[in-house]
């Protein structure tokens, strides 16, 4: 009571925190008549004029205020936009590496401008991460504009660009991207054998567009580089056909897990069934012989009883395809990992692709942690302001609105069933179509769509379906949403990112319709006046309808997300009108809420049709969603407890790596590798303090000759009264000193460096990969230490370091046993780049959000092409017309060059 009184005197700390801020503004205001005065060529002066004073010893904060007077008047100029003052101070809030939470329709692209540009000017180059390639390219070009006019380079990281394209965009003043394409050329430049092969420049500055999806939603799941492994089909088809005799009563399904676990009984019919199929050894499931067979045999469960069609994933063209649970997308070429994705495709009997292994991986968290410092805007991040501040240590400031909302957020309307749900919702859309206001539908699946998409057919409602298909046509769509009687169903926030305009947008308007016309000829002018007269009539007749109507079909589980929902309606004072329909049937109370309460009070107190409206219900509601978003928060703490262990590890592997690219020579690194091995091959085979009678003097031969090389006369030394292990140790470094000296007498010095750098690295990535695979399996069982009262992070990080103690020691070993053994034959080679694949997968759920073209980053195509588009691209000179000359041209997780939209590898390059 007493806070809230002390709120309502003194204002919230976020609001005396933007007070503080509107002194800067002031400055900033103070400028704006001297720097409007300037000429273009003046005003493009300005930025050589900071970088000077920034050279001369000034800070960043000390021409902030010029840097954003000289960002706003280039906008006013180039782009015809001034920013508001609340704009502004979003500027100084992702400048100082805070979150901007700013409602929709508030500006947050122009808003990046002013940091971006500031950060800029000190030539370390700044990243500018969009949740999506449309987005990415689209902001370059757009607001480039701005910065080009100012002198600075713009760079753009899209899928399909080779290396050298990378580099050039990385090298720019700024550079737009998503967050997988900056995660996956970190890791693929941690796999590069030449520091010059490497893309990206070291961290400097970093802004994050809805730092809310990428940070918190797409951070449940680590992104990983990974390749193929062994071929095993019919262990998935056998394992299938004995899982689809599985009865409801050999299991339990944990559907907020989405998991599932035998029961007593139900292990041991498996057990009979998997014995009669020849797929058990010994009778018992859980023998240490049988632990491929109960992985297979969980994955199939999971397939066949948690993971259901046209809901995760779609089947199409004979291929299983996931749906991305935030978006609805269809994630073409994504695959789940840890053998999900294969026994899915046993379950719908379509080609099982072979399992992948893990090359590298990292989480966002830990990457966007390796930014010195890191800013983010979105419209909802408040809710969430705790873990940004726990894990990324970003604080959340909300900024006001440019003009005070008008939008009405009703209450929640509730149904007893499915059905009557969707006839009411119908009915709702039907009658705002009717008075003219257009509506946007949220749904949480591609599967309810389809499903009110029917609703709305049987009714005659004219609608446009959004399952978020492909980011351009999803902006052409929800940016039309606005106008007069339309009907858009959105999968998920669908089209984020594009701004609703009421009464059409002018742009896509002319994009839709006069594609032919070039901007800046009589000709597209005179047809853009024709379209603004239409827009501004149809904007006062939706604005007289009651403003864009945002319907919600269900609760999400996050309230951000319902909130991201409402804030496509009202943006700059219109007005507006957002209401959520639910039912008992929705996954969010079937799952979370509490059950009995709900059927109880909908069961007996409603009859068919009727609806029931109440403030306490929402509360109810909401409490689900709290329960939702601390589970997902746990989830989320967990994947950066276990991969900071690995964090650690990994920045010390690419340090060495790094370290090994950029030396002259790595003798003293070979000569030090070669005497711990020495020194290890004695320790074990000769202990200290012992006597010549003890030692094992065969091992002694046998690692002797298989690491070194060398077959040292141990015999004659034991004649020898003096002898002890130190002698011992002097005269077999001696020995593998001269099988060296002996091995590289016929190659010049730059061989011998070239030689070795080539084999330290290879050894160090087979090792590191080799070590990846070996945790991840740690990890899937170390949750069992529980049961002997252990903490289970805790034992993760001692086996985790004594792993990592081991693949150093078998490194050592490695790299001298290749050198001591290596025959000339010809002039060395680095090897090639794997094949591999990118994935970003939740390790719980196994959903999947990104693309898979980004194999092609080896710079074997070199042009950014969809792939409908392939076949009317003119294909590079080297390649040919001829399918057969592609051979080795084409990375095999490239689109097909002959237009069929397959990958590469799926076409005609298939083995």
């Amino acid at each position: 009571m007493l806070g809230g009184l002390a709120k309502a005197i003194f204002g919230s700390s976020n609001d005396r925190y933007v007070k503080s801020l509107r002194g800067i503004v002031a400055k900033i205001n103070a400028l704006e008549p001297q720097i409007s005065a300037l000429d273009d060529a003046a005003l493009q002066g300005q930025t050589a004029v900071l970088k000077g004073r920034l050279a001369a010893g000034e800070t960043l904060d000390a021409i902030l205020p010029e840097a954003f007077a000289t960002v706003r008047e280039a906008a006013k100029r180039v782009l015809g936009q001034r920013h508001y003052d609340v704009q502004m101070i979003g500027g100084i809030v992702l400048h100082r590496g805070e979150i901007a939470e700013m409602r929709t329709g508030e500006g947050k692209t122009l808003v990046a401008t002013l940091a971006t540009y500031l950060n800029a000017l000190d030539g370390k180059g700044v990243h500018v991460v969009t949740v999506n390639d449309y987005l990415a390219s689209r902001d370059a070009d757009w607001m480039g504009q701005v910065y080009r006019f100012l002198g600075l380079t713009v760079g753009v990281i899209v899928p399909n660009l080779s290396d050298q394209q990378r580099r050039d965009a990385y090298a720019a003043d700024i550079t737009y991207g998503t967050n997988n394409e900056f995660g996956f050329d970190y890791l693929r430049d941690n796999m590069k054998y030449e520091r010059a092969s490497m893309v990206q420049r070291p961290f400097a500055y970093a802004i994050v567009d809805e730092v809310d999806s990428i940070l918190i939603d797409e951070a449940r799941t680590p992104l990983i580089i990974s390749g193929p492994t062994d071929d095993k089909s019919e262990l998935y088809m056998a394992v299938d056909a004995i899982v689809r005799q599985v009865t409801p009563e050999d299991y339990e399904l944990d559907e907020k897990q989405k998991s599932v676990t035998l029961t007593e009984d139900g292990t041991e019919r498996l057990e009979r069934l998997l014995e009669a199929a020849g797929l058990l050894e010994g009778g018992n499931l859980y023998d240490i012989e049988n632990t491929q067979v109960v992985h297979h045999l969980n994955q199939a469960m999971r397939a066949n009883i948690v993971f259901k069609r046209d809901t995760d994933y779609i089947v199409k063209d004979g291929k299983v395809v996931i749906i991305d649970e935030f978006t609805g997308r269809m994630m073409d070429g994504r695959r789940w990992s840890d053998g999900l994705h294969q026994a899915v495709e046993a379950k719908e009997n379509v080609k099982i692709e072979p399992e992948n292994q893990t090359l590298a991986s990292i989480t966002f968290q830990n990457y966007f942690r390796m930014y010195p410092k890191l800013g983010g805007m979105t419209g909802t991040a408040a809710t969430e302001a705790g873990e940004f501040h726990q894990i990324y240590k970003m604080n959340v400031v909300t900024i006001p609105t440019n003009l005070s909302v008008k939008r009405i957020d009703q209450d929640d309307e509730f149904y007893k069933n499915i059905h009557d749900k969707f006839s009411a919702i119908t009915k709702a859309i039907r009658d705002a179509a009717e008075r003219g206001q257009p509506v946007l539908v949220g749904t949480v699946s591609i599967e309810k769509s389809e499903m009110l998409s029917e609703f709305l057919n049987q009714e005659g409602v004219a609608h446009n379906v959004l399952n978020a298909r492909y980011h351009e046509q999803e902006a052409h769509i929800v940016a039309q949403a606005g106008r007069l009687k339309a009907v858009t169903i959105a999968t998920n926030m669908a089209g984020r990112g594009t701004d609703i305009q009421l009464g059409g947008n002018l742009e896509f308007r002319m994009l839709d319709e006069h594609p032919d016309l070039v901007e800046g000829t009589p000709e597209y002018e005179a047809q853009a006046a024709r379209i603004r007269l239409e827009i501004v009539a149809e904007k006062q007749a939706v604005l007289d309808a009651g403003g864009l109507f945002v319907l919600g079909t269900e609760r999400h589980e996050s309230r951000r997300i319902d909130n991201q929902l409402r804030g496509r309606s009202g943006r700059q004072g219109d007005p507006g009108l957002s209401r959520f329909y639910l039912s008992l049937d929705d996954d969010l109370l079937r799952i979370f809420g509490p059950q009995t309460m709900f059927a109880k009070m909908m069961n007996k107190n409603l009859s068919d049709g009727e609806a029931i409206i109440s403030p306490w219900i929402s509360k109810a509601i909401e409490t689900a969603q709290r329960k939702v978003e601390a589970r997902n928060y746990d989830i989320r703490k967990q994947v950066v407890e276990y991969d900071d262990v690995m964090n650690d590890q990994r920045k010390v592997v690419y340090e060495q790596r790094a370290d090994i690219m950029d030396a002259e020579t790595v003798d003293d690194v070979v000569v030090d590798m070669r005497a711990d091995t020495v020194n290890t091959i004695v320790a074990d085979c000769c202990p200290p303090n012992s006597y010549p009678e003890q030692w094992n003097v065969e091992l002694l031969k046998e690692r002797s000759a298989l690491l070194l090389g060398v077959e040292p006369p141990v015999d004659d030394w034991l004649k020898e009264e003096a002898v002890d292990p130190e002698i011992v140790n002097e005269r077999l470094q001696a020995l593998s000193q001269e099988r060296i000296v002996e091995r590289f007498a016929q190659v010049s010095a730059e061989t011998r460096r070239s030689v070795e750098k080539s084999i330290l690295l290879q050894s160090l990535d087979h090792h590191w990969k080799e070590h990846l695979a070996t945790l991840d399996a740690l990890r899937a069982v170390i949750h069992l230490r529980a049961y002997a009262q252990k903490t289970p992070i805790n034992e993760y990080k001692q086996e985790a370091f004594a792993l990592f103690e081991r693949m150093l020691v078998a490194i050592r070993e490695d790299v001298t046993r290749m050198l001591s053994n290596i025959q000339f034959g010809g002039a060395p080679e680095l090897p090639p780049m794997p094949d591999f694949m990118t994935t970003h997968i939740d390790p719980l759920t196994g959903e999947d959000d990104t693309y898979d073209f980004d194999a092609n980053a080896l710079g074997l195509v070199t042009t950014r092409i969809a792939p409908a588009q392939f076949a009317a691209a003119a294909l590079p000179d080297s390649m040919g017309d001829d399918p057969a000359e592609w051979e080795g041209k084409v990375s095999r997780n490239s689109p097909c060059p002959c237009g069929s939209g397959e990958k590469y590898k799926h076409c005609h390059g298939a083995l």
